[in-house]
């Protein structure tokens, strides 16, 4: 086991603390394994007691006794409220509009909060090929808005023009002709920052950077031209009784905090 030094704060600490505290408002969440987990597990603990956790293999109302390392893992059924079936999950949970917040993570992500998780390069001849949508784009069409979490934030990653369109956002679908239920993207949390949308009709915007860093860091590391808030604040950094909690009570056995 890792042990992290008392005075440093990693990436992966800042984006789950940074992303808990967005959960405060919330009552139900489409979780996916990695950050969105410990996102989820840290605001159960502080801001959001009585949130309900969703998984994609069908488990409603999560109560694991420790971090899942895939969304099979049997800790999650031991003592969750309900088990459905895919159908189920998917036509009346989803569907049905039950969920406030979908959990994504992407390995690009565009001005509407269009993204892509299929292919980095060109779709015949890739750089990387990636694991695809999975259940992404119910959880777009569907949640009533999605937060996404980004580990790197570069031109390359928040691009002007995505590489592939794996999971399209309310705007994208409209000119499609197809209505989605929700407001698509509407939080990005990054390692610069935060950055903020209503909803349908409106780009992403720079609303909140860390301590140290600057606007024009994080539009130099956009790779569109990122409109910025009229007041942009600072996030508070991760406070002790935060760090002590993700470190000792939701990931001991740092399985995902690195």
């Amino acid at each position: 086991m890792t042990i992290t030094a008392p005075g440093t704060v990693t990436s992966s600490e800042l984006l789950s603390v940074v992303a808990s505290r967005e959960l405060a408002s919330r009552r139900t969440v489409f979780a996916g394994i990695g950050l969105p987990t410990l996102a989820t597990e840290l605001a159960r603990l502080t801001v959001a007691p009585r949130i309900e956790v969703v998984y994609e293999s069908g488990v409603c109302g999560a109560h694991p006794s420790h971090l899942p390392e895939t969304i099979a893992d049997a800790v999650i059924v031991s003592g969750a409220e309900a088990v459905l079936s895919m159908p189920a999950l998917f036509g009346c949970v989803l569907q049905g509009g039950h969920i406030d917040v979908g959990f994504l993570g992407a390995a690009q992500i565009d001005r509407w909060g269009n993204l892509n998780t299929s292919v980095i390069g060109d779709w015949e001849n890739p750089t990387v090929r990636l694991p695809g949508s999975g259940g992404a784009i119910e959880v777009m069409a569907n949640s009533r808005e999605v937060f996404v979490v980004m580990r790197r934030h570069n031109p390359r990653s928040f691009t002007g023009t995505l590489d592939f369109c794996t999971t399209p956002g309310p705007d994208r679908a409209l000119a499609e002709g197809i209505r989605p239920l929700g407001a698509g993207v509407t939080r990005v949390i990054t390692e610069l920052g935060i950055l903020a949308r209503v909803g349908v009709g409106e780009e992403l915007r720079l609303v909140a950077v860390h301590p140290g860093v600057t606007a024009h860091q994080v539009r130099e590391a956009t790779g569109w031209d990122l409109r910025v808030a009229d007041t942009v604040e600072t996030v508070p950094p991760p406070s002790e009784a935060e760090l002590r909690l993700l470190r000792e009570d939701v990931d001991p056995d740092r399985v995902y905090l690195r």
